[in-house]
């Protein structure tokens, strides 16, 4: 078993702004504008069930993706088209991890793990349910297969440009209800051991933007954490 983790979600460049982090570790979940014409009817801001202030943006298309049903999607699924990504997702096999990591701005007076301003923090992840599917692969599959990834962003773009196709399965994917902390407290770009120690990143430069690899190990310290809640995150 393996992992990789790979960031995602609203920022200081699009939208404009990050989904918080509140103070007991609960977040907001927020994706990314469409930028591309879309086949299929995509959600607005204004449409997803928000407590953050997306007012300015309400009218936008979404990029739904990573897709979670406790977000309001249809089923577990992502995907990507750009190759700095779409490469160590292609490794992936049935049963490997997916992390997905934002970053968050802290909302209210920051606890002990969280950095005062903003920070970047698992929020989810998927147990993939199939190897990674290639754009290629996606083009050749059988109707019955496709249909698996029929309500992912990508597939509804005009025209289809995934580079890989990830499907996490019902059993072994979640939204969290509470964040991982990657950053240190002193700052969200200061990288703490969960990146420095047990991925494949230095944690030198952006990190935060960076697909990051895990051997078992690591992975099965992610996935510990998921549960135990961000006090457990060794400082």
């Amino acid at each position: 078993m393996r992992g990789v983790a790979i960031n995602v979600g609203a920022n200081t460049n699009e939208p404009g702004f990050r989904g918080p982090v509140y103070p007991d570790g609960t977040f907001e979940y927020i994706p990314i504008p469409e930028s591309k014409p879309t086949n299929d009817p995509v959600p607005t801001y204004g449409d997803l069930d928000l407590t953050t202030d997306v007012s300015a943006v309400a009218d936008r298309p979404v990029h739904f993706d990573p897709e979670f049903p406790e977000a309001g999607g249809e089923r577990y699924t992502y995907g990507d088209d750009h190759g700095v990504k779409a490469g160590p997702l292609s490794e992936l096999s049935a049963g490997d991890s997916l992390f997905f990591y934002a970053t968050l701005s802290t909302a209210g007076d920051a606890p002990a793990w969280a950095s005062p301003e903003w920070g970047a923090y698992v929020i989810g992840h998927f147990r993939l349910a199939r190897d990674a599917v290639t754009g290629e692969e996606y083009r050749s599959l059988p109707d019955a297969e496709r249909a698996a990834f029929a309500s992912n962003a990508h597939v509804k773009r005009d025209p289809f440009d995934a580079r890989v196709l990830i499907s996490g399965s019902e059993d072994g994917s979640r939204l969290y209800e509470t964040v991982v902390p990657l950053s240190e407290p002193s700052g969200g770009t200061d990288a703490n051991a969960l990146v420095t120690d047990l991925s494949s990143d230095s944690g030198k430069g952006p990190w935060w933007r960076r697909p990051m690899r895990f051997d078992e190990a690591g992975t099965e310290r992610l996935l510990a954490l998921a549960d135990a809640g961000p006090d457990a995150v060794d400082l």
